[in-house]
């Protein structure tokens, strides 16, 4: 009985372990891995890369829209931190990453008008074909990654810890990481999960 019950421990275990090893490894970018350049339509319908970008130090890449609740929450932080920090070296390059067709409030048009309305100051670009929010792995929006001048990803993840509340931020997870990299220093923490809506995309 004793070894019928440890057979069957074994034989477990190991159906585990061979699940485990035939998953996939979760896709997506890193802190310290090299993030792909990208040529994206800005709502001004210029294209836009961040190798077109000069004097630059890095690039709070931020994966955001129109519809999502968190999202319009973090309009005037994003606002706010491309005015601080782009004449630093550091600007916000925004990248709507949802299908419009599934999200209709985000189709370009859509996009134009609210960067229009709201008066953003950074590039607010499409990603058309749903090709660059996958290399980078983003999954909610906001979604910030943050990346040096040679697109090392830095930081990734949060942008503060209340999205809900302006006023009551106590952690300012971005800014916090561009000072660190100011100072020759790593960003601590690199990582803070970003609270938001899924990304948006056709069911296959």
């Amino acid at each position: 009985m004793k070894k019928n019950a440890l057979f069957s421990l074994f034989a477990l275990t190991g159906l585990v372990l061979l699940i485990a090893a035939a998953s996939p490894v979760a896709p997506g970018l890193k802190v310290g891995d090299k993030a792909p350049d990208f040529k994206l339509k800005n709502v001004d319908g210029r294209m836009v890369s961040l190798a077109g970008m000069k004097d630059v130090k890095g690039y709070i890449v931020t994966f955001t829209c129109n519809t999502c609740p968190y999202a319009v929450m973090y309009e005037d932080r994003l606002i706010e931190l491309h005015k601080k920090f782009a004449p630093k070296g550091y600007p916000v390059v925004a990248i709507q990453p949802n299908d419009p067709e599934v999200q209709p409030g985000d189709a370009f048009e859509k996009m134009q008008a609210r960067a229009t309305d709201k008066g953003f100051p950074f590039a607010y670009l499409f990603d058309e074909g749903q090709v660059v929010y996958p290399q980078y792995g983003a999954s909610r929006t906001p979604e910030i990654y943050l990346l040096d001048k040679d697109l090392m990803v830095r930081y990734t993840g949060a942008i503060d810890d209340n999205a809900q509340d302006a006023a009551a931020v106590t952690t300012r997870y971005v800014e916090n990481a561009i000072a660190a990299l100011e100072s020759g220093k790593n960003p601590e923490p690199s990582f803070v999960k970003a609270i938001g809506c899924t990304i948006k995309t056709k069911k296959k």
